[in-house]
């Protein structure tokens, strides 16, 4: 004797938190021209070190600094294989969650010789508690979904068959860039950034088995 079926409700769950980010992100590119080779590389290292120094100084509020993007190349003459000038330019990654430092920190760097600053890039944490919180508010979503369905049917939901993620994905935040240069003389310009509020979204689908259906069976 074949088995009865078991009747299933199938739904998905979603869930949007709008949350304060986490972390601010900008690049710094510092850039050398010269005609001599090594005068280029010298100048380059020594404004890579600046830069450096410039974001040590700001201790614990800088969570993570990467150098890296480095680029050296020959300027060539229109005719021929004659150098003209050699270019190099290094870009660091910074990394802060003291958003108090961020825009003086970004005009510092951006007040330095062959200097440019972008960003910053507002983002949350990978294992960010925002994630978790919004995980959990699609599952109760999709579960308030299924009974509404089950009670419109004259049943009511009696065990979780499946859960599948749907998708988790924070919205993309525009960047907002800064470039600035200090005037010569005088107190140098304050910049306030405000930080941008992070979309997360979460959903899920699922599958539920329900008591028999009693609305199916009644009578008009």
């Amino acid at each position: 004797m074949p088995d009865p079926v078991v009747p299933v409700v199938a739904v998905r769950g979603e869930a949007v938190r709008e949350v304060p980010p986490e972390l601010a992100r900008f690049v710094v590119t510092v850039a050398a021209r010269d005609k001599d080779r090594q005068a280029t590389l010298r100048r380059l290292s020594e404004r890579a070190e600046q830069t450096r120094a410039v974001i040590d100084g700001y201790g614990a509020a800088v969570e993570r600094r990467e150098s890296g993007g480095l680029q050296v190349y020959p300027e060539r003459k229109r005719s021929g294989e004659k150098v003209a000038a050699y270019h190099g330019s290094v870009t660091t990654t910074v990394t802060l969650a003291d958003f108090d430092v961020l825009g003086e920190l970004m005009l510092r760097l951006a007040d330095q010789d062959q200097t440019e600053v972008g960003g910053p890039w507002w983002e949350l944490r990978p294992d960010s508690q925002a994630h978790r919180e919004v995980r959990r508010a699609a599952i109760e979503d999709a579960i308030s979904v299924a009974r509404d369905y089950a009670a419109a049917l004259g049943a009511r939901i009696t065990a979780l068959v499946e859960v599948a993620d749907a998708g988790l994905r924070p919205a993309g935040m525009q960047p907002m860039f800064a470039r600035a240069a200090a005037d010569a003389g005088g107190a140098g310009p304050v910049v306030d950034l405000d930080p941008q509020v992070q979309t997360v979204h979460a959903a899920i689908e699922a599958r539920f088995t329900i008591s028999e259906p009693t609305a199916l069976t009644q009578v008009d």
